[in-house]
């Protein structure tokens, strides 16, 4: 089992990819694919497991694929469409990057042949894969999370659920960025990953837990604060405790670019001020009262 480093832009300890028996969990994005590469030398993964397709986690899918043309990748049955046709996923990364940092940040984002896409729905046990792998939907982050449990070493792999946190900094952030973020989602698949009392977490942001119940009940307090800040409505004030923070809680500069590589502290509101905004609506339609109103 080994920690990939890709060297996201350039900086250590943004995002690593996951050699876990005969796959590759979450190989990050398309510019690191040299980094990934030197580092895998000549080991080939049977399957890619992406814990969810947003371009920090999957981006390189189809690069590997179009590599790889024995591999076979996993993801829940809600990204499968956009592993397949990436069009749509790009064009809503690019209304939250900017167009013009697109080719910077993930490079090129290819297709991959459906007949090689697994559909999951959660519950799946993978016994063919690495020994034993079982799925859990995951969603709160995104709405087509999973994690992943390797049975044989007891580690969990839970993509962004369980929280950025970068080593030597204990500090841990509930990355919320848009579009489809869920609170009581989320806290629910917290309670489910907790209940795998898995040995350790391997985060993609960044490298091994060994003490899951902390991170996990850390991510859950941070998903709190962040909610109840953005519930107020005022995106600054967000955005400045986040890097308040950075500042108090981190070992120095190269720590704190980590982190805002890893999770944007400008994107936190977006996700959580839709979550609210949407909740609002829903909780007015079942009232029978126009939506929009004071919160």
């Amino acid at each position: 089992m080994e920690a990939i480093d890709v060297h996201h832009l350039g900086i250590e300890r943004v995002i690593c990819a996951w050699r876990v028996g005969d796959v590759l969990v979450d190989p990050g994005p398309e510019p690191g694919v040299p980094t990934l590469l030197e580092a895998l030398g000549d080991w080939r993964p049977r399957a890619l497991l992406l814990t969810h397709i947003h371009l920090d986690h999957a981006g390189a899918t189809g690069a590997l694929a179009r590599r790889w043309p024995d591999v076979e990748v996993y993801v829940h049955e809600r990204g499968a469409p956009h592993v397949v046709d990436p069009s749509k996923l790009l064009r809503s990364a690019g209304r939250l990057y900017g167009e013009d940092n697109m080719e910077r940040l993930w490079g090129e984002v290819l297709p991959v042949d459906a007949a090689r896409v697994h559909a999951l729905a959660g519950g799946e046990r993978l016994r063919e894969l690495a020994g034993g792998i079982r799925v859990a939907y995951t969603p709160g982050h995104a709405s087509h999370h999973v994690a992943y449990l390797h049975e044989e070493s007891g580690r969990a792999f839970v993509g962004d659920v369980a929280g950025v946190r970068i080593p030597p900094s204990d500090l841990v952030i509930a990355p919320t960025p848009p579009p489809d973020v869920d609170v009581e989602r989320w806290e629910a698949s917290l309670d489910l990953i907790a209940g795998w009392r898995a040995d350790s977490l391997g985060l993609t942001h960044f490298g091994a837990v060994a003490e899951p119940g902390a991170q996990l009940e850390a991510v859950r307090a941070s998903l709190r604060d962040l909610a109840g800040l953005a519930r107020r409505g005022d995106a600054d004030a967000l955005e400045n405790a986040v890097r308040g923070a950075l500042e108090r809680e981190t070992d120095g500069p190269a720590t704190v670019q980590a982190y805002e590589a890893a999770v944007p502290p400008s994107h936190l509101f977006l996700g959580l001020e839709r979550y609210w905004r949407k909740r609002d609506e829903r909780a007015a339609a079942a009232a029978g009262e126009p939506a929009g109103g004071s919160r």
